[in-house]
């Protein structure tokens, strides 16, 4: 049985080397990833000439990688108990799509009064709910995987009704009654829907038949201590190979640009330590207990970038400001969210919290 003096041990240990010393890794990846983009010419063109949905390619295969063992981990049989949660599943719904978008238009306008593009852009990220990486940030963290998983299907559902008609009002209707700038957004219910099939849809459908699959042919010890302990390290190898292709792709831009970077991940940085901590405040206030105030917090931190950034292609052009501010969201957000996994850690071994059944798989 782990401990809870154990978490972070734990954590290292399900996957070796490349857990333990994650924040090395991720800050190794990003100088690679500079490097790459200033050292090699036209990477950054090549590796964006075929894309998926608005999407590099070689990212799409990333996060696809990035994000199926996590989703392979889940007990898709004990989804019911945590949909008979209402006050986590009321509690998700307000932080994503109440308190997070207006908190990042009011950020925007705060910080960046004088750029325009730049302000659309983090408006746009704080309106794409996030469906990958929190899957893996939620998993080091120690959360609950089932409720992650429930809670991104439900915001992903929520993403597709409730993006565009939120967009317009942020962009547009809110500034006009307010006598600010207006912005519009040209975004269709498929283009969000596909995004959603893709980043979200394919994983999720390979991790269950992953587990209805393995456990049908050999049971569910093997395919627990045998089968995902083997899968496992492909979730943070395919989070840092991503890592490296975002910064190469962006690497120029990047360090030619670095007070407009600045400018940019200021309020990225305030959006995403105030929604983690309200949530696990929230949490904590709801009496959800460890795991799932967990969940609650990454759920709420988390945007998915892969949106953000296909819409502000799509509608301002790939070299637009809107643009470069989509592509610094997930630059922002890795080494916070990575930070925000050891507070997690630390947190639940102040509580003594025990972990469950789930947690103490490989």
């Amino acid at each position: 049985m782990t401990t809870v003096q154990d978490a972070p041990t734990q954590v290292g240990g399900r996957l070796s080397t490349l857990d333990r010393y994650l924040p090395v890794w991720i800050g190794v990846a990003m100088v690679l990833g500079l490097a790459l983009g200033r050292a090699v010419p036209g990477l950054g063109p090549t590796l964006d000439a075929v894309q998926l949905h608005g999407i590099s390619l070689p990212i799409a295969v990333g996060l696809l990688v990035m994000m199926y063992p996590p989703l392979a981990k889940v007990r898709y049989d004990r989804l019911g108990a945590v949909t008979s949660d209402r006050r986590l599943l009321v509690a998700s719904l307000v932080l994503n799509w109440v308190f997070g978008p207006a908190l990042m238009f009011a950020l925007a306008w705060m910080l960046l009064p004088d750029l325009p593009e730049y302000r659309t852009g983090l408006v746009i990220v704080g309106l794409a709910r996030c469906i990958a990486m929190v899957i893996i940030w939620n998993d080091l963290a120690c959360g609950d995987r089932e409720a992650a998983a429930l809670l991104v299907a439900l915001n992903s559902v929520f993403q597709v009704v409730a993006f565009a008609g939120l967009g317009w009002f942020y962009l547009t209707l809110l500034p006009g009654w307010l006598g600010l700038e207006q912005s519009a957004l040209d975004v269709s219910f498929a283009q969000i829907a596909v995004s959603v099939l893709v980043f979200l849809g394919v994983p999720l459908l390979a991790g269950y038949l992953s587990r209805i699959l393995g456990e049908r042919a050999r049971g569910r010890e093997w395919y627990e201590d045998t089968f995902l302990p083997r899968i496992s390290p492909l979730a943070l190898l395919g989070l840092l190979f991503t890592i490296v292709l975002l910064f190469a792709l962006q690497g120029e831009r990047i360090t030619s640009q670095p007070l407009d970077v600045a400018r940019i991940a200021l309020p990225l940085l305030a959006y995403f330590a105030i929604m983690w901590g309200g949530g696990y405040a929230l949490g904590n206030a709801l009496g959800l207990g460890y795991e799932r105030t967990t969940t609650l917090a990454f759920t709420a931190a988390g945007n998915n970038f892969e949106l953000a950034i296909a819409v502000a292609v799509a509608t301002f052009g790939v070299t637009s400001g809107q643009a470069l501010a989509g592509v610094v969201g997930p630059l922002i957000e890795v080494p916070v969210l990575v930070a925000l996994v050891y507070v997690s850690l630390a947190l639940r071994r102040r509580s003594g919290a025990s972990p469950s059944p789930t947690q103490e798989t490989a």
